[in-house]
């Protein structure tokens, strides 16, 4: 099911670089950084990783390095030097509060942009160590309510009129990712 997932978040990359008529190219680094975007967390101890309870201060501090560790192994492959920025900053917030530079609105790229909204839904759809998958109305509320804030909104915008048009498609799989 995971390798399930992992696809799903390429496909819906590229949905999102047809939605908001990206040239293909960067479609297709959006595409990369969406299905390597948590390569970093190979550098994290897996006891954080799989801790089923909330992360203590420390835990955090390390769990934040995930995206400077993956753009450290991506970033010497020069043809996805856009993908290793991409990965680099899909935890920055639109609001300028997210890590590791605290980068905000359009000065974060937009591939990152994307990715960070594609992770979330796929975090919060998806079963984890500390809790079970939330339905997709309630990750679409999530987005909705933290577009503007951690999300860019033109990003949210597009990706919920793909994600109403899967649902819409695929009716009895509306529980589904």
């Amino acid at each position: 099911e995971h390798v399930g997932r992992f696809a799903a978040s390429g496909i819906k990359a590229r949905r999102m670089g047809q939605e908001l008529q990206l040239p293909d190219q960067q479609a297709r680094y959006i595409e990369y950084a969406a299905l390597l975007h948590d390569i970093g967390k190979i550098g994290i101890d897996e006891a954080i990783l799989l801790k089923p309870g909330k992360l203590t201060p420390e835990e955090y501090e390390q769990m934040k390095k995930h995206p400077i560790i993956g753009h450290q192994i991506l970033a010497p492959v020069k043809f996805l030097g856009p993908v290793a920025q991409m990965v680099l900053y899909h935890q920055e917030w639109f609001d300028g509060r997210g890590y590791p530079e605290g980068l905000k609105g359009d000065a974060i790229p937009l591939g990152a942009r994307i990715v960070a909204v594609i992770d979330a839904w796929d975090a919060m759809t998806s079963d984890r160590p500390y809790r079970k998958a939330l339905g997709r109305d309630i990750a679409t509320a999530e987005l909705k309510k933290g577009s503007g804030t951690q999300f860019d909104p033109k990003v949210v915008e597009a990706f919920l009129k793909i994600e109403l048009e899967e649902a819409a498609a695929h009716p009895a799989g509306a529980h589904r990712h």
